[in-house]
C-alpha cells in the first residue's frame, strides 16, 4: 500500500526515465528552427562536422541533441515523416543501451534512425537486427534513405549473398540483417583459414527490433553449422513403419513437457516388432550395442506422437517445411536436429536427407552478448522485463504514446466446446462485416485458420484474407490492407509482421502497387498517388466510424506477449479499435492446464449450449497459466544458456586462438612448442614417475616414436646407458626430431613449409574442435541421468567438458606433430596450390534448433574432415604395419586393405 502510495506521488522509475530525458527532447526541439535553415549540403555536411568534433574528444552524448535535430530534419526531408517528441525519447533509450517499448504503430522503425545515426558517427559499424529477410531489405532501403542522404553507407545481409558482398555490407556504416545471418556468419568467420576472407568486423553496437522474439523466442535453442554424418534413412524407414502397430498404453505423452516415451509394456512390444523385421539381433533396446535403434525408435515415437502435419510442419515440394510456432512461417531449409527430421520425412514419405554433426554452434544469448552495445525495440517486452535484466543486463523503459491509447480490451469469453466458441466467432466476424468495420482474426495454427475461412465462406458467405505459411509471399500486401472498411483478414500469427495496419490502407504499399511502371514525379504518377490518398482518407473516415479495427483472438497463447502482440495491431495512433479473445475448454492451454475441474464447475452452473462465461477472474486465472508456461520456458533458455557458458568459453579460447593464428606471419615457434610439449609426454609415458630402469618401456618409446616422429630411434641401447635420466632421453629425441624437420624445411624452402604449417595447424584444430563439438553433444544428452545418484548434472558436465577440453588440446599437439612428421609435399604442385587452405565443399548446414530439436538453411562452405587436404598428402600407409596409418576415420576403408571400414575391422571395439 505505501508502494502504491509512493508511485502515485512520486512516480515509477519508468516515468522517473522518461521525465529525465524530456530534458533533452526539449534541446533538440530547440534547434530546429536553425537545422531547418540549413541547405541539403549544409545538412549533409554535418556528418564530417559530427565525425570531427568526435576525434577532438566529444562523446556520443555530447552530439546527441543536435545529431537527433539533424536526423529529424532529414527524416522531413526524405521521407516526408517528422520523429514525434516520443520517438526522440524512444531514441535517447535504445542510445543508452536499454530496450524500448514502444506500442504498435508508433513509428520504431524510424526511431531506429536516430540512435543509429549517432553511433554510426564513430566508423566502427552500427547493426540493426531485424526478423526475416523482407523487413531486413525494406528496411535498408527505406531507412536508408535518411542515411545515405547524410553521407553514411548502408548494407544489407541476405542469405543468398556471396562473402565479397557480406564483407562490402559489413563495412558500411549502417548494417541491416537477421538474427540468423548475423549469428551464422559469426560461426563461418571462425571456420575461415585466412583474416582477409573473414566478413564481419569488430562487434560495436547493435539494436534488435522485434527484441522479444528474437532474443526471447528463439533463444530457447543455439544456431549450428552442421557437416553431412553418415547415411542412416533405410533405417528411418524400416522403424517408421513399426511405430503404427503400437497401442495406446505403449507409450506415455506428456503435453505440458512436449515429451513421449515408451511404456514399460511399450519398450517390450517395440523390441518385438524390431525382433520380427530383423533390426534387434541380440539384447535389448537398452543394451549398449542397440543405442542407435533406441535413438531411432525414440525419434519416430516423436514424429508421430507429438508433431502434427500443418501444425508443426507442412509437406511441400516434396519436403517437410517446419512452421515457426511463433509467427507462423514456413522456415525453409531448416531441419529439426537429433535424427527429429529425417523421421518426420519417413513418416510422411517424402525424401530422407542426410544426418548431420556439429561443426560450430553457438546461442543467441553468448552472440549478443559479444557486442559492447546493445539495444533493443518492441511492443511487447515488460512481460520478460525480468529475463533480460538476468540474461542481457538490458533495463526495458516503456515509451509513452503520442497520441492518448483509446482501444477496448473486452474479457474473455469461455465455452464448452470448441464449435460453440467457432460459431460465436463467425457472429461477431458477421456483425462487424457488416457494419464495414476491419476485422483482423487470430489464429494459432494453418488448420485453424482454414478452418474458420470455409465456415466464414460456408455460413456467412464472406470471403476472408488468409495470413498463413502458406500464402507468406502475400504477407505484406495482406497485412497492408487489413485496415479496409469491412475487410476480415485471419492471421496464424502477428509477431514480428512489421507492416502497419492502417485504417483505410496503407498508402505505401498501393502506391508501389498500382503506380508500378510510372515515372516518379511525372503529372502522372502525381495524379494517381493524390487519388490514392483521397480514397484512404475516405475509407479510413469509414472504418473509424465503425469502430476501428476489431482484433479477435480464437484461442489463448501459451505466452501473453504472443496475445499481446495481436492486440496490439489495434488502437495506433490513438486510433479507436477493440479486441476480444475467445476460448474452450477444448483449447490446448484450458486442456493441459485443468480443464476437467472448470467443465464440472460450468455444468454444475448450468452453462447452456452456446452460452459463454464471462469474467475478469477468467482473464486473471489464464494470465496464471499462461505466467507458468512463460516460467518453465524461460528455465528452458537459462539451463540451456548453463551449458552453453561452459562451451563458450571453450569456444572463446579456440576461435581467439586461431585468430591469433591467422594473424601471425608464421607459426613456427607454435609447432616447436607443440612438438617438443609431445616428445616430453612420449618420454614421460615410457617412464613412469619413480620407476627403475628396468620398468622403463623401451618398446613402447620406439613404436611412439615411429608412429608419431616418423623416428627410427635407438632406444633400447640408449634405456642401457648407465645413469641416464629422463630429461636426456627427452633432449635426444627432440634434438633428432628437431634436425628431421630442419632438414624438411630446408628440402621444400622455409617459405613454402612455413604456408604448410600454418594451413595444417588451422585444418587439424578445426577437424579436433569439430570431434570434441561431437563429444560435448553425446555427453550432454546423458549427463540429466547423474542426477539420479545424487550428482548436479550441470557441475558434473562442467568438470567433464573441462577434462575432455584439456585432452583436445592434447590431441592437437600430437596430431600436428604427427602429421608434419610424416607429411611429404607433392611437388608437382606449384607453391601457390600447396599454399592454398584447403576448399570447403562439402555440403553444409545451417540450424537453428528447436529444444532438443533443430533447424537450418543448406549449401554455406564448411569445414574439411580431413587433417590434411589441399595439397599436402600423408606418407603411405603400410598395410601390414598399424604404425604407419597415423589416425583413420572410423568410417573409412581400413587401411589393412580388407574392404571393411576401419570401425569394423581393425578399429572394431573389444
Amino acid at each position: 500500500m505505501i508502494g502504491a502510495l509512493a508511485r502515485r506521488i512520486f512516480g515509477t522509475a519508468n516515468d522517473r526515465i522518461v521525465k529525465s530525458l524530456r530534458k533533452n527532447v526539449e534541446q533538440i526541439n530547440a534547434l530546429e528552427p536553425t537545422i531547418e535553415a540549413l541547405s541539403d549540403d549544409e545538412l549533409r555536411g554535418k556528418t564530417a562536422e559530427f565525425r570531427q568534433r568526435l576525434a577532438d574528444g566529444a562523446t556520443l552524448d555530447d552530439l546527441l541533441p543536435e545529431a537527433f535535430a539533424v536526423v529529424r530534419e532529414a527524416g522531413k526531408r526524405v521521407l516526408g515523416m517528422r520523429h514525434f517528441d516520443t520517438q526522440m525519447i524512444g531514441g535517447m533509450v535504445m542510445h543508452q543501451g536499454k530496450i524500448a517499448e514502444m506500442k504498435t504503430g508508433e513509428g520504431k522503425t524510424l526511431v531506429a534512425t536516430l540512435p543509429v545515426y549517432l553511433n554510426a558517427l564513430s566508423g566502427e559499424g552500427v547493426h540493426v537486427v531485424t526478423v526475416n529477410d523482407y523487413l531486413a531489405r525494406r528496411d535498408a532501403g527505406w531507412m536508408g534513405q535518411v542515411y545515405r542522404f547524410l553521407g553514411l553507407s548502408v548494407g544489407v545481409i541476405l542469405h543468398e549473398l556471396s562473402d565479397s558482398e557480406r564483407r562490402a555490407a559489413y563495412a558500411a556504416d549502417v548494417t541491416y540483417g537477421t538474427n540468423n545471418e548475423f549469428g551464422f556468419d559469426y560461426l563461418r568467420d571462425n571456420m575461415k583459414f585466412r583474416l582477409e576472407d573473414m566478413v564481419q568486423r569488430p562487434f560495436n553496437y547493435a539494436i534488435v527490433d522485434e527484441v522479444d522474439s528474437i532474443l526471447v523466442d528463439e533463444a530457447r535453442t543455439p544456431l549450428i553449422i552442421s557437416g553431412p554424418a553418415e547415411d542412416g534413412s533405410a533405417l528411418y524407414t524400416a522403424v517408421n513403419a513399426l511405430i503404427p502397430n503400437l497401442a495406446e498404453a505403449d507409450f506415455e505423452k506428456d503435453e505440458k513437457a512436449r515429451a513421449v516415451t515408451f511404456t514399460e509394456e511399450g519398450t517390450e512390444h517395440m523390441e518385438e516388432l524390431l525382433r520380427q523385421a530383423g533390426l534387434l539381433e541380440e539384447g535389448g533396446l537398452f543394451d549398449i550395442g542397440n543405442v542407435t535403434l533406441l535413438h531411432h525408435s525414440n525419434q519416430a515415437l516423436r514424429a508421430h506422437k507429438l508433431f502434427t502435419r500443418d501444425v508443426d510442419y507442412v509437406v511441400k515440394d516434396g519436403k517437410v517445411v517446419i512452421i515457426d510456432e511463433f509467427t507462423g512461417r514456413m522456415m525453409e531449409g531448416r531441419r529439426y536436429s537429433e535424427g527429429l527430421h529425417q523421421a518426420l520425412e519417413a513418416k510422411e514419405g517424402v525424401a530422407i536427407q542426410a544426418e548431420n554433426q556439429t561443426l560450430a554452434s553457438i546461442t543467441f544469448q553468448n552472440y549478443f552478448r559479444l557486442y559492447p552495445k546493445l539495444a533493443g525495440m518492441t511492443g511487447t517486452a515488460m512481460t520478460e522485463a525480468g529475463e533480460f535484466a538476468e540474461i542481457y543486463k538490458l533495463e526495458v523503459v516503456e515509451i509513452p504514446t503520442n497520441r492518448p491509447f483509446v482501444r477496448d480490451d473486452q474479457d474473455d469469453e469461455v465455452y464448452r466446446s470448441a464449435r460453440e466458441k467457432y460459431d460465436a466467432i463467425v457472429e461477431l466476424i458477421e456483425e462487424a462485416h457488416k457494419k464495414g468495420q476491419p476485422v483482423l482474426v487470430g489464429t494459432t495454427s494453418i488448420e485453424k485458420s482454414e478452418y474458420l475461412a470455409d465456415l466464414l465462406r460456408k455460413k456467412k458467405k464472406i470471403q476472408p484474407s488468409v495470413l498463413n505459411a502458406r500464402y507468406h509471399e502475400q504477407e505484406a500486401w495482406i497485412v497492408a490492407q487489413a485496415g479496409l472498411p469491412g475487410a476480415v483478414t485471419i492471421a496464424t500469427n502477428m509477431a514480428g509482421r512489421g507492416t502497419d495496419i492502417q485504417l483505410g490502407g496503407n498508402l505505401e504499399m498501393r502506391v508501389w502497387r498500382e503506380c508500378e511502371g510510372l515515372e516518379p514525379h511525372t503529372p502522372e504518377h502525381d495524379a494517381k498517388v493524390a487519388a490514392i490518398k483521397a480514397d484512404i482518407e475516405a475509407k479510413k473516415q469509414q472504418a473509424l466510424d465503425a469502430g476501428g479495427l476489431f482484433v479477435i483472438g480464437t484461442e489463448r497463447h501459451e505466452s501473453r506477449r504472443i496475445d499481446n502482440q495481436l492486440r496490439g495491431r489495434s488502437g495506433r495512433q490513438g486510433d479507436p479499435g477493440a479486441s476480444r479473445f475467445f476460448l474452450s475448454l477444448e483449447d490446448d492451454l484450458m486442456r493441459i492446464f485443468g480443464s476437467e475441474r472448470m467443465d464440472s464447475m460450468l455444468q454444475r452452473l448450468g452453462l447452456k449450449e452456446g452460452e459463454a462465461i464471462v469474467h475478469p477472474w477468467i482473464n486473471k486465472a489464464l494470465e496464471k497459466a499462461q505466467t507458468k508456461v512463460e516460467a518453465r520456458n524461460f528455465e528452458v533458455r537459462k539451463n540451456l544458456l548453463k551449458f552453453d557458458d561452459v562451451m563458450n568459453d571453450q569456444r572463446k579460447v579456440i576461435y581467439e586462438q586461431r585468430r591469433e593464428l591467422m594473424d601471425a606471419a608464421d607459426v613456427a615457434q607454435h609447432i616447436v612448442d607443440m612438438r617438443h610439449e609431445t616428445i616430453a609426454e612420449l618420454v614421460h609415458k615410457a617412464i613412469p614417475p619413480k620407476a627403475m630402469p628396468e620398468q622403463w618401456n623401451a618398446k613402447q618409446l620406439h613404436e611412439d616414436a615411429m608412429r608419431i616422429l616418423a623416428l627410427d630411434l635407438p632406444v633400447v641401447e640408449w634405456f642401457k646407458e648407465e645413469g641416464i635420466a629422463e630429461d636426456e632421453i627427452v633432449d635426444r629425441v627432440t634434438a633428432a626430431s628437431d634436425d628431421r624437420m630442419a632438414a624438411k624445411a630446408a628440402n621444400y624452402g622455409p617459405d613454402l613449409w612455413r604456408m604448410v604449417e600454418k594451413s595444417l595447424l588451422l585444418q587439424i584444430l578445426d577437424t579436433v574442435w569439430k570431434e570434441h563439438l561431437l563429444q560435448l553433444d553425446h555427453l550432454r544428452q546423458g549427463i540429466s541421468l547423474r542426477a539420479y545418484a545424487q550428482r548436479d548434472p550441470l557441475n558434473e558436465y562442467k568438470a567433464e567438458a573441462f577434462e575432455m577440453f584439456q585432452q583436445m588440446l592434447d590431441h592437437v599437439r600430437e596430431r600436428v606433430t604427427q602429421t608434419l612428421s610424416h607429411v611429404e609435399l607433392q611437388t608437382q604442385r606449384s607453391p601457390e596450390e600447396l599454399a592454398q587452405p584447403p576448399r570447403r565443399d562439402l555440403p553444409m548446414q545451417e540450424r537453428h534448433d528447436e529444444p532438443a530439436q533443430a533447424v537450418g538453411a543448406g549449401g554455406v562452405p564448411g569445414t574439411s574432415a580431413a587433417p590434411a587436404g589441399g595439397g599436402v598428402a600423408t606418407a603411405e600407409r603400410n598395410p601390414a604395419d598399424p604404425g604407419t596409418w597415423g589416425r583413420v576415420s572410423r568410417n573409412e576403408p581400413c587401411p589393412c586393405g580388407s574392404g571393411k571400414k576401419y570401425k569394423h575391422c581393425h578399429g572394431a571395439l573389444a
